[in-house]
């Protein structure tokens, strides 16, 4: 009986590999658009009075979309129509914000049509008749020195809306970028609903790559783990915003990895027993997305567990992200966040690296940066914004130290997705404690 337990483990059946149900495309959409709709309604006003912006004007072109109209199209819309023009204009009185579309038709459910083509035949006319009607305050356009999310405006458009615009008009003008990277960082109730199960399925399917039914020692490659990721996702019915990568770690004293920087690995390594192997990836669904990194060790024959001084390695790196979701508070910046989380970590002899970001509607999201791998005195700009409330994060960082049977540093490099509700931040769905082993001997009794 135990060697029948043994060749179902080895084979895979033992691996609980259960993925969540994923909406049919319609469902999809359906989703999609009512959550646009809460956001306008809920979020919209009181971002814009927060940001002091009365009047928020958009204007893009198909296939060179804006990233903040991106984020704000009809879930049956896969790209802006012609020139796309938008305007937000909050009451001052009210506080509502009325939000209209300089176009034939409507832009979806919630953006009604406000182009008289009768009246005004040039759509740029049209635009500006609604401004000079609205009478404004501040008028927001996005641009931005700092965040491409809120630079979307292009220069042709920038500098055919300035030519029309008139004098009077223009000392109006403001940069949107505080509205915008409000817009974009800012996660909603229902979004937290439905977020999880989007990260939980990005561990099941690093779960399933780093197990024995993808992984055979000595003839799978790390590039082939690579494709298997990138087919897996696909055939569940996610989208990936990045291509993933596997890279291994080894005793081989011409063996490098720990050196080389993020663009210089090996893509082609045969995995072999006593590999620490990493993966970086992640997925995208209902216009949310993921980063995850974590970890797998290869058993060697003999071994059952991970090498102890490999455990420790791993545990400094989880202790390394106590010490940075610590230092969350409500309006301290990210460089602020990061000076703090280096330095407690290097008196606790931890020799730290954290380059942690915001994540949402991009992987890669707008709002307060905490560190780059190549910027670990601060990061200017990004890094100078302040953490606000309901915003999510990628806790993404490493800790490097030395395996003395190997003569070498390692770098255990992790990252796992975390929610700011403004008093405390928890990981979405938890976060990886212990290395997988290839095969799992933790799964029955040896």
């Amino acid at each position: 009986m135990k060697k029948l337990l043994l060749a179902l483990c080895l084979s895979g059946l033992f691996l609980d590999t259960s993925y969540a149900q994923i909406l049919s495309v319609r469902e999809q959409a359906r989703v999609i658009n009512e959550n646009l709709a809460e956001r306008f309604e809920t979020l919209l006003p009181q971002m814009m009075e927060q940001s002091g912006i009365d009047m928020w004007v958009m204007i893009t072109r198909e296939y060179n979309e804006d990233p903040v109209v991106k984020t704000m199209l009809p879930a049956e819309w896969l790209n802006a129509r012609r020139r796309t023009m938008l305007v937000f204009h909050r009451d001052q009185n009210t506080g509502k914000v009325e939000k209209l579309a300089v176009a034939r038709y409507d832009f979806g459910e919630h953006i009604k049509a406000a182009w008289d083509t009768q009246k005004f035949p040039e759509q740029w006319d049209a635009l500006i008749n609604i401004i000079k009607q609205k009478q404004a305050r501040k008028i927001g356009i996005n641009t931005s020195l700092h965040f491409g999310h809120a630079d979307g405006l292009d220069k042709t458009d920038y500098d055919e809306f300035q030519r029309r615009l008139p004098a009077e008009l223009r000392s109006k003008i403001v940069s949107a970028e505080p509205l915008a990277i409000r817009w974009l960082e800012t996660r909603t109730e229902r979004e937290m609903q439905f977020y999880p199960q989007l990260i939980r399925t990005t561990h099941a399917i690093i779960e399933e790559g780093f197990s024995e039914r993808v992984i055979v020692p000595g003839v799978t490659t790390s590039e082939d783990v690579v494709w298997w990721f990138r087919q897996k996702i696909r055939d569940l019915g996610y989208d990936t915003w990045f291509h993933p990568t596997v890279d291994i770690q080894r005793a081989d004293p011409d063996n490098k990895e720990a050196q080389r920087s993020f663009s210089s690995r090996p893509k082609n390594d045969v995995i072999l027993p006593g590999d620490l192997i990493h993966v970086d990836i992640g997925i995208t669904y209902l216009r949310l997305n993921t980063d995850i990194q974590q970890h797998a060790y290869v058993l060697r024959p003999g071994e059952t567990t991970v090498p102890e001084s490999i455990k420790t390695a791993f545990s400094k790196a989880n202790r390394l992200q106590d010490i940075l979701t610590n230092q969350f508070k409500l309006g301290v910046t990210g460089n602020q966040m990061l000076e703090a989380a280096l330095e407690q970590a290097k008196r606790e002899g931890i020799n730290p690296s954290i380059y942690s970001h915001p994540i949402g509607y991009h992987g890669h999201a707008a709002g307060p940066a905490i560190g780059m791998w190549d910027q670990q005195t601060g990061v200017p700009g990004t890094g100078e914004q302040q953490l606000r409330k309901n915003t999510a994060y990628s806790i993404e960082l490493n800790a490097s130290s030395l395996i003395p049977e190997w003569k070498k540093t390692i770098r255990i490099m992790l990252e796992e997705d975390a929610f700011f509700d403004g008093q405390q931040v928890r990981y979405i769905d938890g976060r990886q404690k212990e290395i997988y082993t290839i095969p799992r001997f933790d799964r029955y009794n040896q």
